[in-house]
C-alpha cells in the first residue's frame, strides 16, 4: 500500500505543479503588465517592476493554490483513469476509498504548505517588494513604516500612523516649523478626510501654537488643512492588506478594534488568508467525483475544462461574496468561510453517489 500511496501522491503533486507553474506565469505577466504604467513615475523603472513580480510570486502562488489543487488533481488522476490504472488498482483488491485516502493523504500535505507559505514566506517577501515599490513610486523625503508614513516638503512634517482600506489616514501627527528651524504648531487628528486641491479635513483636532516660551492649546472637531499630499499619493504610501500574515492580521485587527476604528478589511483579509489550506484541501476532495463519477471514455482534457470553469467561478465568487459581506455588514468568517461549505457538500455528496 505505501508504493500505492507514494505512486498517487507523487502524480498528485506533480500535476499539481505543471498546474501551478502555468498559472502562475500567466498572473505573473498581467501582474507585470500592470506595473508598465508606473514605469518612469519618481524613480520607478523596468528593473523595479521584474524585481516586484518577482518577490510577489509566493504571494500568487498562495492565492491560486486551491484552483491549482483542483485541476493539478485532475490532471493526475485523469489520465489514469483514461488508461484503466485506477480500474486496475481495484481489480486487485484496493478498494476505492483506500485511493481516495491516498489522494487526500497528498492534500494535507499541501494544506501544511499553504500554511507555512502564507504564515512565514509569502507576507514578508510581498511587504519589501511593496515598501521597495512605494518608495520608488513617493516623493522625496518619505519613510515608510508597517503601516504609515513620514512625509515633509520643508517646514512641514506629517506623520500618518495607519492608513485604513477605505476611510484614509488616522491617527495623525503635524509639525510646523518657521524659517529658523522653530518649531511653531503641532496638531494631531484622530483621522482626515482627503479633499481636492490637497485640502485634508482633519477630524478630532488638538492644535499646540507655539510663541517663544508661551503654548496655547486649541481643541477642534474638524479643522481644514492645506497639506502638500493628494489622495493619490497618500493612497500610494499604504500597504495591502494581504501582504501581512494570518497573525499580524489577527493582531492588527484587535488593536483596530480597540480604537474604535473600522477594521472589517483587514478582518476579511485574515479570514481569506485562513480559508486557503481549507480551500485547498475541499478542492482536491472535489476533483475525485471528476476521475471516478465519470466514464474512461471522458477525456482528461473535458475534465479539466470542466474543472477549470469551477475553480474560476470560485475564484471570483469567493472574492465577490467577500467584499458584498462588506458593503452589507456580513462576517468575514461567514462570506469566506460559505463557498469551502458548499464545495466540500458537493464533493461528498457526490462521492456518496459513487
Amino acid at each position: 500500500m505505501k508504493i500505492l500511496d507514494r505512486y498517487i501522491g507523487v502524480s498528485v503533486v506533480l500535476g499539481y505543479l505543471l498546474v501551478m507553474i502555468i498559472l502562475v506565469a500567466l498572473f505573473c505577466f498581467l501582474e507585470l503588465v500592470g506595473q508598465l504604467d508606473d514605469i518612469g513615475t519618481g524613480r520607478y523603472q523596468m528593473q523595479d517592476a521584474f524585481a516586484f513580480v518577482a518577490l510577489t510570486l509566493p504571494m500568487h502562488i498562495l492565492e491560486l493554490m486551491p484552483v491549482s489543487a483542483l485541476l493539478g488533481s485532475i490532471v493526475a488522476l485523469g489520465p489514469l483513469a483514461s488508461h484503466s490504472e485506477l480500474l486496475a488498482m481495484q481489480a486487485c483488491g484496493v478498494p476505492v476509498q483506500r485511493i481516495w485516502c491516498s489522494v487526500l493523504g497528498t492534500s494535507i500535505l499541501l494544506m501544511l504548505v499553504v500554511a507555512v507559505l502564507a504564515e512565514f514566506i509569502a507576507p514578508p517577501m510581498a511587504q519589501y517588494a511593496w515598501m521597495q515599490r512605494l518608495l520608488a513610486l513617493s516623493r522625496p523625503g518619505t519613510m515608510l513604516t508597517e503601516h504609515g508614513f513620514w512625509a515633509g516638503d520643508g517646514l512641514r512634517f506629517i506623520h500618518v500612523h495607519d492608513i485604513l482600506q477605505g476611510e484614509g489616514p488616522i491617527d495623525i501627527d503635524i509639525y510646523e516649523f518657521d524659517g529658523q528651524g522653530h518649531m511653531k504648531t503641532f496638531m494631531h487628528a484622530s483621522k482626515a478626510e482627503i479633499r481636492g486641491n490637497k485640502q485634508w479635513l482633519l477630524k478630532d483636532v488638538d492644535q499646540k501654537i507655539i510663541k517663544e516660551v508661551d503654548i496655547t492649546t486649541r481643541q477642534f472637531d474638524d479643522l481644514t488643512w492645506n497639506s502638500f499630499l493628494t489622495s493619490k499619493q497618500v493612497s500610494v504610501l499604504a500597504l495591502p492588506p494581504d501582504t501581512l500574515s494570518p497573525s499580524d492580521l489577527y493582531q492588527y485587527v484587535r488593536t483596530l478594534r480597540k480604537k474604535g476604528a473600522n477594521a472589517e478589511h483587514y478582518a476579511l483579509a485574515l479570514w481569506q488568508k485562513l480559508s486557503i489550506p481549507f480551500s485547498t484541501g475541499a478542492m482536491i476532495l472535489l476533483s475525485l467525483p471528476f476521475v471516478f463519477g465519470s466514464p474512461r471514455s471522458v477525456s482528461t482534457e473535458n475534465r479539466i475544462m470542466l474543472g477549470s470553469i469551477i475553480g474560476i467561478a470560485f475564484y471570483f465568487g469567493a472574492q465577490i461574496l467577500g467584499y458584498i459581506g462588506l458593503i452589507f455588514s456580513l462576517s468575514p468568517a461567514l462570506t469566506t468561510m460559505t463557498p469551502v461549505a458548499i464545495i466540500v457538500c458537493v464533493a461528498l455528496r457526490q462521492l456518496r453517489r459513487l
